[in-house]
């Protein structure tokens, strides 16, 4: 199985730490936040993970070449006046994925329990019965967040944002609902078809849940994985640097 990691961004909420370091070498719990996530990876099965680079890239390198785990083979796909954002990054990437089928994608500031192998199980069991239609799973809680992606029977299908006071303060829908319109909040890890490849022809920088949505407009399915039940962190801020140190505690 090939997975990848979306490890290109600007870290600027962890600054001045991320002035010296690429926000994917950052350290929680003693080691750097790529290495969590290269080892959740690698246990679910990852032989070939692809990882986007921008800020600081030699020392994504280097720290591959020093400290990655064995048994691995690993591709960069650098971003130059990147980054790219999430689906550029995907998408520019494209041509060093070598396998049919569904890879995973994860951020690299994600610290989670999440059960990644339970990810992918669900993903199978929906692409049967949906064959052709299904483009991604979406691990996604029921949390509160600034922004909510808005799910019906038929998958994704908008987002809606928030403000401090709870308040909508803009919204999209790409239809409307069908059944039940539940809301829930990313959590940056997803499921893929290598299919979603041949299915625009987006380059440069974009978010790849606008690309999702263009896709769900079309009648493709892009469907959402309840994992309120596990733990999850973003660590975007120097706040959340020590909720996350925790939260490693409880992988090794």
């Amino acid at each position: 199985m090939e997975a990848m990691v979306l490890a290109a961004g600007l870290g600027t909420r962890l600054r001045p730490l991320t002035d010296r370091v690429p926000k994917a070498l950052v350290q929680v719990g003693g080691r750097p936040l790529l290495a969590w996530v290269l080892d959740r990876l690698v246990a679910v099965g990852a032989k070939r993970v692809i990882i986007n680079t921008h800020h600081h890239e030699q020392q994504v390198r280097a720290f591959l070449e020093q400290q990655a785990p064995p048994g691995v083979e690993f591709a960069i796909s650098p971003e130059p006046g990147g980054p790219y954002d999430t689906g550029g990054g995907v998408f520019a990437a494209a041509h060093l994925f070598r396998e049919a089928g569904p890879f995973l994608l994860h951020n690299v500031d994600v610290i989670s329990l999440i059960p990644l192998a339970e990810l992918l199980a669900t993903h199978a069991s929906v692409r049967r019965r949906s064959p052709g239609k299904l483009v991604a799973s979406l691990a996604v809680q029921r949390r509160e967040a600034n922004r909510r992606l808005l799910f019906d029977d038929r998958g994704l299908m908008g987002w809606e944002n928030r403000g401090s006071d709870r308040v909508a303060r803009g919204s999209h829908r790409v239809r409307e609902p069908v059944g039940e319109l539940r809301h829930y909040s990313f959590t940056g890890i997803h499921v893929l078809e290598s299919s979603v490849f041949g299915l625009s022809g987006r380059t440069g920088a974009f978010s790849i849940i606008t690309l999702y949505l263009e896709l769900a407009a079309q009648g493709y399915l892009i469907s959402p994985i309840d994992v309120s039940a596990h733990d999850w962190i973003d660590v975007g801020t120097h706040d959340r640097l020590s909720e996350a140190s925790r939260l490693v505690g409880r992988l090794t």
